[in-house]
């Protein structure tokens, strides 16, 4: 049976903003909900919620989850979605957004009006042979590194930075890595897919997004890597609103 957790444990939100479009952000993993929640600034059209996963920050006392299954479960027992939203997902918060739509609709309840997926490859193509999750933890820190970037050499070059993101990062691999893909139908909400031009994940991997949408996916391609809308936030910002403004 799902767990039952209160709301404010499992979001972060910018402050409130009466009628504001409901915009919900899935971190990659390890990520720092802090990254996603101060790009509230440059969205004020939407009330930006970024996603605490079981584990992390004031959760921290909780165990990490075991499988995306179940914490869509528990998410869509705890947090109501009553209003119009939006999700966003980078990388592995591209696949739990996905797996948390695919249960709501199977559940009967209100849809996104957008599933906005950056960097993820679509979820019924193979994985990478070889995990990660699995690596010693410096081994698992260099390869997480080489293969998509975004971990600074300060916390590369300090034992003790090292020692505390490893277990997050390790358990959030362990979800991707070991999440097994369900054939279903195609989901009935529109799908946009955000990327960065020099990331390892191919075009064709993203487009094969539109297989999980019975809507034209919306490819959109900018400069950069994996962490892609580092180098470049006002213009991904620019077109995430431009998402959201398309179903005001």
């Amino acid at each position: 049976m799902p767990t039952t957790t209160p709301v404010r444990s499992w979001l972060l939100s910018a402050s409130s903003r009466a009628g504001a479009l409901q915009l919900y952000c899935f971190p990659h993993a390890g990520g720092n909900p802090a990254e996603y929640l101060r790009w509230a600034a440059q969205l004020p059209e939407a009330e930006l919620h970024v996603v605490q996963l079981p584990g992390r920050g004031s959760r921290h006392q909780e165990p990490h989850a075991t499988s995306i299954e179940r914490l869509a479960a528990d998410f869509l027992a705890d947090v109501p979605l009553e209003r119009p939203y939006a999700f966003f997902g980078h990388s592995l918060g591209a696949l739990i957004g996905y797996e948390i739509t695919r249960a709501l609709r199977d559940a009967g309840r209100r849809l996104p009006q957008d599933l906005i997926v950056s960097a993820f490859p679509a979820p019924h193509l193979p994985r990478p042979a070889k995990p990660l999750h699995t690596l010693p933890d410096d081994e698992l820190l260099q390869a997480v590194a080489l293969r998509h970037g975004g971990i600074p050499p300060e916390i590369l070059g300090s034992p003790q930075m090292r020692a505390l993101v490893v277990n997050p990062l390790r358990s959030d691999l362990r979800l991707a890595e070991t999440h097994h893909h369900r054939p279903s139908t195609p989901l009935p909400v529109p799908l946009t897919v955000f990327a960065g031009n020099r990331d390892r994940v191919s075009a064709g991997q993203l487009a094969a997004w539109q297989q999980h949408t019975i809507e034209p996916i919306t490819v959109r391609s900018f400069p950069g890597d994996h962490f892609y809308f580092r180098d470049h936030e006002t213009q991904v910002l620019q077109s995430l609103k431009d998402v959201l403004s398309s179903w005001r």
